[in-house]
């Protein structure tokens, strides 16, 4: 793949000419195989994420000022998107009406990591001003100064997820990228949640666990169990991306670990890629779409791969990213309409033509293609983390 030309001729055009709303700004993300917008609901975790898309380009790739006044839309349609609480909707309607709230605080973390992004490309301090108050509510949110409703009474089980520890690793790397305000209050977080991926009990002999107990010890049940492959290879990358940019060879080494347990554990032998969901003692996945191939795990199997070459040398790893980008290209890149599919069955059939939806949209596949042409530039995935 030609991942610059791609990206800039294909990718982020996709979603350029069909999804950004003229009226109300933000983005729309439902949209069907040729980019006709089939559902007005906004995803809010899209306004984000669509925000840092448009803005990592525009730093990193060039500058074109299509991708600058597509940020500045979807920014100014993020006020709407919170509530009277400082939290913010998971979905809202076209014009900002709140639909749909979730326990969940991502939804602050991609308004976070899209100001922050947007900030670095226009230096206009109110849009840094709103990062730091996204990242605040969020980050009170995961310490739990800000109260939230548990997913499962903790008085009969007490668990905890591995999805918020990364994804505040991630976020808090990309605030403390913004400048060197708060450069030490951001290292102190990234080393938290790195330690708490490492030690926190997630890490173990035969997978990176999506739950563990309260206490760090593996829970014998559904929940306990299960290994999201995708999640484990997007956490790998973090965890590897930390470790270069700390020194800290302990986390190089451990992203290196996880890559090797959940390969064997997510890769399909016979029809390639990777899965969505299995269970660490083999019992049968509970998840419906447990054997499905999703378009974002292939994504970060990729990033991993390239990344533990560019670190450890190793051909094994380049063969992985090349078979992985072969199958991709194969079976998830819509050669005619453009953008990729999201959602194929076991046997990589098109389970659904959509582009787009409220959990698609342009984040996952402009990171990879911003990452790998920024790697095939410089050789190196540095450029990509300032």
């Amino acid at each position: 793949m030609n991942y610059k030309n791609d990206l800039i001729t294909n990718i982020l055009p996709f979603w350029l000419d069909n999804a950004i709303d003229e009226v109300n700004g933000g983005i729309f993300t439902c949209l069907d195989k040729k980019g006709n917008i089939y559902g007005r609901d906004k995803s809010v975790w899209f306004q984000g994420r669509a925000l840092w898309s448009f803005a990592k380009a525009y730093n990193v790739i060039e500058k074109n000022p299509k991708y600058l006044e597509a940020a500045k839309k979807i920014y100014s349609f993020l006020d709407t998107c919170t509530d009277t609480d400082g939290r913010m909707y998971f979905t809202v309607t076209e014009d900002g009406r709140g639909l749909q709230k979730r326990r969940y605080y991502f939804s602050e973390t991609f308004a976070a990591i899209g100001c922050a992004e947007l900030y670095k490309a226009t230096g206009y301090e109110k849009v840094r001003a709103d990062a730091e108050k996204y990242f605040t509510v969020a980050y009170e949110c995961f310490t739990g100064v800000r109260k939230n409703e548990p997913k499962i009474d903790p008085e009969n089980r007490s668990m905890k997820a591995l999805s918020p520890v990364m994804i505040m690793l991630s976020t808090a790397q990309t605030m403390r990228s913004m400048n060197d305000l708060n450069k030490e209050k951001y290292n102190v977080i990234c080393k938290e949640c790195l330690d708490e991926i490492l030690h926190g009990g997630y890490l173990t002999e035969k997978a990176l666990l999506e739950s563990v107990n309260i206490d760090g010890t593996f829970s014998d049940t559904m929940s306990g169990r299960t290994v999201n492959p995708g999640h484990s290879m997007e956490a790998a990358w973090f965890v590897m991306l930390e470790g270069m940019l700390t020194d800290n060879k302990e986390a190089v080494e451990a992203g290196k670990r996880i890559i090797e347990i959940t390969l064997p554990l997510g890769f399909d032998d016979k029809h390639g890629g990777l899965i969505s969901f299995t269970d660490v003692c083999g019992h049968p996945p509970v998840q419906l779409e447990w054997d499905m191939k999703l378009w974002w795990p292939q994504c970060e199997t990729m990033i991993a791969m390239r990344m533990a070459y560019q670190l450890f040398g190793e051909e094994k790893y380049n063969d992985w990213y090349k078979c992985f980008e072969s199958y991709c290209e194969k079976y998830f890149v819509d050669g005619s309409d453009g953008e990729w599919y999201g959602y194929l069955h076991y046997d990589n059939s098109v389970s659904t033509t959509l582009k787009g939806n409220i959990f698609k949209g342009p984040f996952h596949i402009p990171r990879l293609y911003i990452m790998m042409a920024v790697m095939d530039a410089d050789g190196s995935i540095m450029r990509y983390a300032e």
